[in-house]
């Protein structure tokens, strides 16, 4: 994507040769929040806080539908605080791990492919769940309150839908988790100083996010807390997609000065906005789809919403769902299970994947572009 990304911008670069408005195309306080978030977040996986809490979770259930929903419910809840495509790079393996232990592997096409729509669709309702989301809340300058009050009937019917199709497709397991795996996850070391540490370091990266604090100054705080604690931290963090941020800012400048596709995107984002914004998702990605939007429109509500729900559909509406596909192909290679006669296949998960993301993507656009 960083490649593409690259590719788009010096492309666009041709059309429009840098000047003086390049200084204006760059939304730095997304990319130094989107720093913070990250930073914090790797922080924490490091130091096996993620894997502790997800392994309670699932150890407090003993029937495989159960630990279906515990495993999506907490993929849904870290793509809320530490964005879709973390919240999948935690999850997705761990549940590989439990459901080849349990025999289950059947199930496996099912839970991936619901994690990430969990990761991609419950990550709407805060501003870092999704990247787009962080991008568009300081584009637009607004507030919590503005924010959720748009955001919150798609997030609820969202949540509820991955719910009942987990339930529903997880339906018919027997199979139970060996009875000490709890206490086994509740013996696994963690280090509580740092885990403290981390903890501020969220609330200071989530004081930038709602502009209490200068972002700088949560970017020089977050930076130097983690540096001095830990700088393989620093060194992990997700730096390709900074700078395919940064690329998809020059190429969405130089776009929103090309006189044509203005004259073309002004009418379409001002009466099918909602409409628009999903289907271009589903063609170039969520991310840099409210990135190039947002040049053309004032209507944010619309285009917010829009770019969440095409994080679903196909397999490039959204980032995340790259990362659940690549994680498939992994788990085929690991586990010897997945590689034996009758076990799910690649195409399978992908069939199952494009049905129930094209079920959620018509279904919501359906539901908020022509009822609601």
């Amino acid at each position: 994507m960083l490649v593409i990304a690259a590719t788009a911008a010096l492309a666009s670069m041709v059309a429009i040769p840098p000047d003086q408005a390049y200084l204006d195309y760059f939304d730095w306080e997304t990319i130094g929040c989107l720093f913070c978030v990250l930073a914090v977040a790797n922080a924490l996986r490091r130091i096996g806080a993620f894997d502790r809490i997800a392994r309670t979770v699932i150890g407090l259930n003993r029937q495989p539908r159960t630990i279906a929903v515990a495993m999506i419910t907490v993929t849904a809840l870290f793509s809320m605080a530490f964005t879709n495509d973390i919240a999948l790079i935690i999850m997705l393996p761990l549940s590989a791990s439990v459901l080849v232990g349990m025999r289950q592997i059947n199930l496996l096409p099912t839970v991936f492919a619901l994690q990430a729509l969990a990761a991609n669709l419950c990550g709407m309702i805060t501003p870092f769940g999704n990247p787009q989301n962080l991008y568009l809340y300081s584009r637009y300058q607004l507030d919590l309150g503005e924010f959720f009050g748009v955001m919150t009937p798609p997030f609820f019917v969202s949540f509820v839908g991955i719910m009942a199709a987990t339930w529903l497709l997880a339906s018919g397991m027997s199979a139970q988790v060996p009875s000490d795996d709890a206490s086994a996850v509740s013996r696994m070391p963690l280090d509580s100083r740092r885990l403290l540490a981390y903890g501020v370091l969220f609330f200071v990266a989530l004081l930038a996010v709602f502009r209490v604090i200068p972002f700088l100054t949560a970017v020089a705080v977050v930076a130097i807390a983690i540096a001095i604690s830990d700088r393989k931290t620093l060194a992990e963090i997700d730096y390709a997609l900074l700078a395919t941020f940064l690329c998809f800012f020059i190429f969405a400048g130089n776009v929103s000065r090309l006189p044509w596709l203005e004259d073309a995107l002004i009418p379409l984002m001002s009466q099918w906005g909602l409409l628009t914004s999903a289907l271009t998702s589903q063609v170039i990605s969520n991310v840099p789809a409210a990135v190039i939007l947002s040049h053309f429109t004032e209507g944010w509500q619309a285009l917010l919403v829009g770019v969440n729900i095409g994080g679903a559909g196909t397999f490039v509406g959204s980032l995340a769902s790259l990362i659940a596909i690549r994680y498939f192909s992994l788990s085929q290679k690991v586990f010897t299970p997945l590689r034996e006669p009758g076990a799910p296949t690649m195409g399978r998960f992908l069939v199952r994947f494009g049905f129930l993301n094209a079920i959620f993507f018509v279904g919501l656009l359906l539901l908020f572009q022509f009822v609601l």
